[in-house]
């Protein structure tokens, strides 16, 4: 297992606002650095950060990655981008300039300030794969003209320039391939299938699942990834990932759909719909690289985080 930080640091989280960039503010700051959280807000929340303004370790700052960034920090997390369908398919010539874009300059700033800098990456980089469970050497199966591809192609693309950063200018790179995560503070309009059924079960809407719901998904508790997320920012310098970061334990979208409404205690009904074009199949890692280099793997089963997730939206709802 590696080290834990030993010393204070001034670290950015880009995305910072966000469901997974809060959370990893939480523990950072938590573990007494010094956060600057950057944010435009498309996606993110202010809800999601009020409760630390008043923390003098926490700086919350309203930018867009997509614009070069002047600061001094000691390290860098890139969760900044639309995550969901719904969002970065609303306008995805911004949802690929956001991770172009801000991904040159994150990665201009950190080759400045020589310093480490951490990518939010994503499974989306594999398409709908022909491998089952994906590993971090197979690249994908992914339609570049397609509805999707501003965020998997823009992803894919983000990759290559850190990789590149780090062959030619020596750039210190961590890169995390996250597979679905879901927790408290997810946006409760998101489109993720998670929030979509637990938010249409608490307001006794029909639960809708695309296509038979056959197909597969892995899902992470939010808490389990941001372990995930420090383990591999403190690994020793060989390890530059990409990594998978997931839930190996795998469910069909109908048996999750079942779960929640047994866990709301929802009247409401499950209706199938089209499925939508180049929805993956199947979606699982193989976290084994993250076993072995990172001593890494999830712990939170589905229902307890379930059972935490709704709770938090019915806070909402």
């Amino acid at each position: 297992m590696p080290a834990l930080r030993d010393s204070r640091k001034r670290i950015l989280v880009t995305g910072g606002a966000g469901f997974l960039g809060s959370h990893l503010v939480d523990r950072l700051v938590g573990e007494g650095h010094d956060v600057i959280c950057a944010d435009n807000l498309y996606t993110g929340a202010k809800r999601n950060i009020e409760h630390l303004h008043a923390n003098p370790r926490f700086e919350f700052l309203r930018h867009d990655v997509c614009n070069p960034l002047k600061i001094e920090v000691d390290e860098i997390y890139n969760l900044a981008c639309p995550a969901s369908p719904v969002h970065y398919q609303r306008n995805p010539v911004l949802t690929t300039k956001t991770s172009v874009m801000g991904a040159l300059n994150m990665l201009g700033l950190a080759k400045r300030l020589r310093c480490q800098i951490f990518q939010a990456s994503t499974s989306e980089v594999y398409g709908d794969p022909e491998q089952h469970p994906q590993r971090e050497d197979y690249w994908g199966h992914v339609n570049p003209i397609g509805a999707r591809a501003c965020y998997d192609e823009g992803k894919r693309c983000a990759e290559t320039l850190f990789f590149d950063y780090h062959r030619q200018h020596g750039v210190a790179i961590k890169v995390a391939r996250i597979f679905n995560t879901y927790g408290p503070r997810m946006h409760p309009m998101d489109g993720r299938v998670v929030s979509n059924f637990i938010v249409q079960a608490l307001l006794g809407e029909d639960l809708t699942v695309y296509g038979d719901g056959a197909q597969t998904r892995s899902f992470c508790y939010a808490g389990d990834l941001i372990e995930g997320f420090a383990r591999l920012m403190a690994a020793p310098a060989p390890v530059t990932g990409p990594v998978n970061l997931g839930n190996p334990d795998e469910f069909t979208v109908l048996e999750l759909a079942e779960q929640v409404l047994k866990m709301t205690g929802s009247k409401a009904r499950i209706r199938h719909l089209p499925l939508p074009a180049d929805d993956p199949r199947q979606r699982r890692p193989d976290i084994s690289l993250a076993r072995r280099e990172l001593g890494w793997e999830p712990e939170v089963p589905l229902a307890e985080g379930l059972s935490r997730t709704i709770a938090y939206f019915r806070s909402l709802v």
